[in-house]
């Protein structure tokens, strides 16, 4: 045991003499969990720039682009009465739609001629493009409704009447999980996830491939020959400060007022779950490749694409099969997955049993690959070093 302290202690002042690894394990999830927080903190998108081509200038239009200046999810950037050179403007003014009116437009709703208004959208960012079309539906289907209803009235129909005669039935939607769509909400906790999962990967590649490059392993190949004493040996500075970073990241969830609920066992389990996947798979790739470059590069190309491949934004069934396949062993996959069913349906332990079965799959295999890479290490070390005290 004093053994195991004295290295343990050589293991924390190797760790903290790293200044790149500090930098990214303490600071990477903070400043990224601020850094996102903040950008997605105002939930919705709102005052996306609009341009309306009003070529009929009548009371009716005018009294529908006042409808649009009410509207807070768009910002009616520019008023003309003829079109001008909008394709010359976009790149400047990269407006997310353009409405026109054409001439004759009052006039052919009084006489039931049903005009068209065109909307024509930007779909250079879907996002923008589909909140913009989502807006200008609501303002155009109300006043369609209300010159509608209008119309009957005219024809002598109480106002009742006339509601009955537009609509054959109504519509009533009911928003379940995250029902203002605050976009904080849908988008920091699966950010502040990934960002943990890269972490990790990133802080446990160094732990052996410095060994090698330094020639400390040898060293430690000395004190022991069992890997499994080495792996735990590494592995202990780390169970005791990714708890501490867990706790600081999940402080994000109740400062950006995001209802999700993380303090349970459920979601203690799944975390603990990650956190051990994501050691063993940083720690294969440390003790596989002998290179602190290497490793990290390697584990960068399987953690920077984990969050689109996880469902978590994209819906998995939208993915191709083969890709999707491979996406069900990145830890992350399985953890935004039950993640969700705990944070926002209310799920319990028997809700996340798929995901828990793969998380200790993926564990158990890539522990099991580590412990015996590292013991065939040790072996040949311990053989070299004999053959050169011969």
């Amino acid at each position: 045991m004093k053994k195991f302290l004295r290295l343990l202690k050589v293991e924390f002042k190797r760790i903290f003499s790293n200044s790149v690894l500090l930098a990214i394990f303490f600071g990477a999830p903070i400043l990224y969990g601020v850094l996102f927080g903040y950008v997605y903190q105002q939930a919705k998108v709102v005052d996306l720039p609009i341009v309306i081509i009003d070529q009929d200038q009548s009371p009716t239009t005018d009294k529908i682009i006042d409808a649009f200046e009410d509207n807070e999810g768009l910002l009616v950037k520019d008023l003309r009465f003829t079109p001008g050179n909008i394709k010359e403007e976009m790149p400047f003014e990269q407006y997310a739609a353009v409405i026109t009116f054409p001439t004759g437009f009052e006039a052919d709703i009084l006489q039931k001629k049903h005009p068209e208004v065109r909307v024509d959208l930007n779909m250079a960012n879907i996002l923008n493009a589909n909140t913009a079309s989502n807006n200008i539906q609501a303002v155009l289907m109300t006043l369609n409704a209300g010159i509608e209803i209008e119309g009957l009235k005219k024809q002598g129909l109480h106002t009742d009447q006339a509601l009955q005669a537009f609509e054959s039935f109504k519509i009533n939607f009911n928003k379940l999980y995250n029902s203002a769509g605050n976009y904080v909400t849908f988008m920091l906790p699966g950010l502040l996830a990934g960002i943990m999962q890269q972490i990790i990967f990133l802080a446990m590649a160094l732990v052996f491939a410095r060994d090698f490059e330094d020639g400390y392993f040898k060293n430690l190949v000395e004190e022991s020959n069992w890997s499994l004493y080495h792996i735990v040996l590494k592995s202990t500075p780390f169970f005791l400060m990714i708890p501490l970073m867990w706790f600081l990241v999940s402080l994000f969830i109740p400062y950006f007022n995001i209802d999700a609920k993380i303090y349970s066992l459920p979601m203690l389990v799944l975390t603990i779950l990650l956190t051990l996947s994501s050691m063993s798979i940083g720690m294969l790739f440390s003790i596989a490749i002998p290179s602190q470059l290497k490793a990290t590069e390697l584990l960068m190309v399987i953690s920077t694409p984990a969050f689109v491949l996880s469902g978590f934004t994209w819906p998995t069934m939208a993915i191709p099969d083969a890709i999707a396949n491979i996406a069900q062993f990145i830890p992350l996959t399985q953890f935004l997955s039950g993640f969700r069913k705990i944070a926002f349906y209310g799920g319990d332990l028997s809700s996340i049993l798929p995901e828990i079965n793969m998380l200790l799959l993926v564990n158990f295999v890539a522990f099991l690959v580590m412990v015996a890479l590292l013991q065939f290490k040790i072996f040949s070390k311990r053989k070299q070093q004999k053959n050169v005290t011969i």
